[in-house]
C-alpha cells in the first residue's frame, strides 16, 4: 500500500508528464539515429538549451505570480546590440558595457512593473507594448543591420560566461553552470523560502495576499525586473559564443519559453509553478528541435510539434488536476 501511495502521489506531480515525454523523445530520436546521444550532438543540444533556460527559469516565478513577459525576445536581442555598439564606438570597455546593458533591462523590468501593478494595465499588453518599443529600438540603431563585433578572445567576461572546454569528447561551455545555478538558485526561491510564498500567494490570491501582508505589488515589479536582466545576460551570452549581435535575435522566443514553462507544469493562472517541471520542459523543446532535424524532419515542422506537445501536455495536466481534486 505504501507503495503504491508513493507512485501514485508521483504520477499526480506535475513534473511527471514532462519527465516521461522526454524520455520518450530520447528513446524515439535515438532509435531513428543513433548519432542523436553522440557526444557532439549532446554538446550542440546543451549550448543551445542554456540561453533560452535562463529566461524560462526567470519566466517560471514571472508567471506563479500570475503575470506574462512578452518582452523578453526583444531583449535578447537588444541588449547584445547595446552593449556591442557602447564598445565598438569607444564609450565603454566590453565589460562596462555588459553592465550597462545589464541596468537598462532592469529599468525596462521596472517599467513594465510600475504599469502592470500601479497603473493595473495587464501585463500581456504592456510587455507586449514594450516589445515593439525595445525591438524597435534596436532596429533603428542598427539600420536593420546586424551590429558589428570584434573578437571577445582574451575578455574575462566573455571566459567567464561563454568559456568552453572538453570533458572527454563533451565540450562544455560555462554557461551551463550559469544555468545550473540559477535553476538551483531560484528552485530555492520558489520552494523554500519565504519570498516563494509570498510568489505563490500572489498569483493564486492576490487579494488574500495582500490582506496577510504580502507586498503583492513590490514582488512582481520585482520578478519583472528579473525576467529582464535574465533575458538580457542570455542575449549577451548568445552574443559572445556566436560573435554575432542581431537586432532581430530572438523574435518569437518570448511564446516558445512561454511554452517551455507551461509544457512543465506551471500554472497558466498562477499561484503554482516548478522549476524541476521548467527545466525539463525546456529540455523536451530543445531536444525535439534538435532532434527532427537529426532524423530528416523538415525544420520548418517544428511548430507544429510544439504546438501538439502544449495541447497534450494540458490535456494531462488538467487531468490530472481533476484527479487530484477528487482525491483519487
Amino acid at each position: 500500500m505504501e507503495n503504491s501511495s508513493i507512485i501514485q502521489r508521483s504520477i499526480a506531480r506535475p513534473e511527471f508528464g514532462p519527465f516521461v515525454l522526454l524520455v520518450v523523445e530520447l528513446a524515439v530520436f535515438w532509435g531513428f539515429n543513433h548519432d542523436f546521444l553522440s557526444p557532439q550532438n549532446i554538446s550542440n543540444i546543451l549550448a543551445f538549451t542554456v540561453e533560452l533556460g535562463l529566461i524560462a527559469l526567470a519566466m517560471t516565478l514571472l508567471m506563479t505570480s500570475g503575470e506574462f513577459d512578452l518582452s523578453v525576445g526583444s531583449l535578447f536581442g537588444f541588449s547584445p546590440v547595446l552593449m556591442w555598439t557602447l564598445f565598438n564606438s569607444g564609450l565603454t570597455s566590453l565589460e562596462a558595457g555588459f553592465v550597462v546593458a545589464l541596468l537598462v533591462a532592469a529599468f525596462i523590468g521596472l517599467v513594465n512593473g510600475w504599469f502592470v501593478t500601479q497603473l493595473k494595465i495587464p501585463s500581456f499588453l504592456v510587455t507586449l507594448g514594450m516589445l515593439l518599443v525595445v525591438r524597435g529600438t534596436a532596429l533603428f540603431v542598427t539600420n536593420g543591420f546586424p551590429q558589428r563585433t570584434w573578437s571577445a578572445e582574451g575578455s574575462w567576461l566573455a571566459e567567464a560566461l561563454v568559456g568552453d572546454f572538453f570533458i572527454g569528447p563533451f565540450r562544455i561551455y560555462m554557461s551551463l553552470f550559469w544555468f545550473i545555478a540559477a535553476a538551483i538558485a531560484l528552485g530555492y526561491v520558489l520552494t523554500q523560502s519565504r519570498t516563494g510564498n509570498w510568489i505563490q500567494a500572489a498569483g493564486g490570491n492576490p487579494n488574500a495576499a495582500k490582506a496577510r501582508g504580502v507586498n503583492v505589488s513590490g514582488v512582481k515589479i520585482g520578478l519583472f525586473i528579473l525576467s529582464s536582466i535574465m533575458a538580457s545576460l542570455a542575449g549577451v551570452i548568445s552574443s559572445l559564443r556566436t560573435s554575432a549581435a542581431n537586432p532581430n535575435s530572438g523574435t518569437g522566443y518570448e511564446l516558445e519559453v512561454i511554452a517551455m514553462v507551461v509544457i512543465g507544469g506551471t500554472a497558466l493562472t498562477g499561484g503554482r509553478g516548478t522549476i524541476i517541471g521548467t527545466v525539463l520542459g525546456i529540455l523536451i523543446l530543445r531536444v525535439m528541435r534538435n532532434g527532427i532535424v537529426l532524423i530528416g524532419v523538415p525544420g520548418l515542422a517544428y511548430n507544429i510539434f510544439i504546438g501538439a506537445i502544449i495541447l497534450g501536455m494540458m490535456a494531462l495536466h488538467s487531468w490530472l488536476e481533476r484527479r487530484h481534486q477528487a482525491g483519487t
